[in-house]
């Protein structure tokens, strides 16, 4: 029987060469990938204008309390997925991403719930409002957010009083200025400026951004040179005019 020895070679030779890949995948590569171990957790927190809100000590001890935070874990073993899944339980979370790169790493990024009122009504709700309208448990934080009080329930929180704090804190010159909102009985609104010895009143929720712009403009030409303590309340429910009641404390 003749044998091909040429061919038989190339065949050994193949079988050698699947054998070598082989064993390339299987025991040079996962054997390191299992031995890779977590040395860091980048925890990175948008929203600037919250900045305090939710922090990073805080992201850690909700991992560790259900058990996923990565560091010393073998990188094979970290689940982005459940990272990503618990984080968003958080009702101060609004986004997360969480994603493994070489070297030992887990970048974690969270894009936070913006609040943009506290809510102190009369019926006893006390919670942050964020801008969409929907409810922030009341927290530690704290910060110079508005304060809304007086005669409201929830849907006409999220109706009025949500959209105004987003006007409010995305302006820098209210964001500065104002420092409470008080709902009437009537389902009307009062401000409470933080300069000025003087009651600011809104009317009905409506026109929040005509009625502003007038006040800014009052501000700017009329109480920096009439005084600031000048009058005690100031009236603007009607479109094109600003009604004043004089501080009877004031100099004519």
């Amino acid at each position: 029987m003749n044998i091909n020895w040429k061919k038989s070679a190339i065949i050994v030779i193949d079988i050698a060469l699947a054998v070598y890949l082989f064993l390339a995948i299987t025991v040079f590569n996962e054997p390191q990938d299992q031995k890779a171990v977590c040395t860091r957790v980048d925890i990175r927190i948008t929203d600037g204008m919250a900045e305090g809100f939710l922090g990073e000590s805080e992201i850690e001890s909700q991992l560790k309390t259900n058990k996923l935070y990565p560091q010393g874990q073998p990188m094979s073993q970290v689940n982005v997925r459940a990272i990503e899944e618990s984080l968003l339980l958080n009702p101060f979370v609004k986004e997360a991403q969480c994603y493994k790169t070489q070297g030992g790493k887990v970048i974690i990024l969270l894009n936070q719930r913006l609040p943009v009122m506290r809510i102190k009504a009369e019926n006893g709700d006390d919670y942050y409002l964020d801008e969409k309208g929907n409810v922030m448990p009341n927290t530690h934080y704290t910060s110079d957010l508005v304060i809304a009080t007086g005669h409201f329930n929830r849907n006409y929180a999220k109706r009025y009083l949500a959209p105004i704090g987003e006007n409010l804190l995305h302006d820098r010159f209210w964001n500065n200025q104002i420092e409470q909102l008080n709902v009437l009985h009537d389902g009307t609104i009062e401000m409470v400026p933080r300069v000025g010895n003087h009651i600011v009143y809104l009317g009905p929720p409506t026109d929040i951004p005509q009625k502003l712009t007038r006040l800014e403009k009052f501000y700017r030409y009329g109480l920096n040179v009439a005084g600031w303590n000048k009058y005690s309340y100031i009236n603007l429910e009607f479109n094109n005019q600003i009604i004043c009641k004089k501080n009877k404390t004031s100099k004519p």
